[in-house]
């Protein structure tokens, strides 16, 4: 079968590409306006972007129903530029599942969760404190991705703290039984790290 995504619809090439693309870790993003307004919420269109400058990068979606609906996230970014991306684990998944709940502008997500809300040492953005990890970051820069449902942007953040739970970081190491992460899945599906194997790199052929 091939498929071409010019002639599918939006809702067909959102699910192919979150039922492929996957599992997806969670950025939990914490952000605010420039009224001190505080916004947390989760994003699993996320990853690494580098490790000099150590760079994150997420991307918020224009969601398919109402532009209306768009989480206050990017917006805040743009007013305030620089944010939290706290990571979830087993132990904070139905807190973070909590805050994809879509509040009234300037409702605060902490509350609703039932989630802390401490200050971060470099930026004016809190962070979660029962996240077992939490990078403070300042924007690089925004790379807008279409501007209709199921387009939206490409944030970079630069961190510039790391908060890591004292259980979870030993010897330069994330201890993965420790940190229990999460990744998504399609639909309302998520999956736990508990089945893993090592392959070792290869090292290449010798030359002629």
């Amino acid at each position: 079968m091939i498929l071409d995504p010019a002639v599918l619809a939006h809702r067909d090439r959102h699910k192919i590409l979150i039922g492929t693309v996957l599992p997806r870790p969670i950025a939990w993003v914490s952000s605010r306006d420039e009224e001190g307004n505080v916004n947390l919420a989760p994003y699993s269109f996320f990853t690494v972007g580098a490790s000099d400058p150590m760079t994150l990068i997420f991307c918020p979606q224009v969601p398919g129903d109402s532009e209306k609906a768009r989480k206050d996230t990017l917006h805040n970014i743009v007013e305030v530029p620089e944010f939290v991306v706290n990571l979830t684990n087993e132990e904070t998944a139905e807190q973070m599942n909590l805050t994809a709940t879509v509040l009234p502008r300037g409702h605060s997500e902490y509350e609703w969760a039932g989630v802390t809300a401490v200050p971060s040492e470099t930026i004016s953005v809190p962070r979660v404190a029962e996240a077992p990890v939490a990078f403070e970051c300042r924007l690089q820069q925004i790379v807008p991705i279409g501007e209709g449902p199921g387009g939206g942007a490409a944030v970079f953040g630069e961190v510039q703290m790391i908060h890591v739970r004292d259980d979870v970081y030993q010897d330069g190491y994330i201890l993965l039984e420790r940190l229990k992460p999460i990744g998504r899945l399609a639909g309302s599906g998520y999956t736990r790290v508990n089945d893993l194997f090592d392959m070792h790199r290869q090292p290449p052929p010798p030359s002629d």
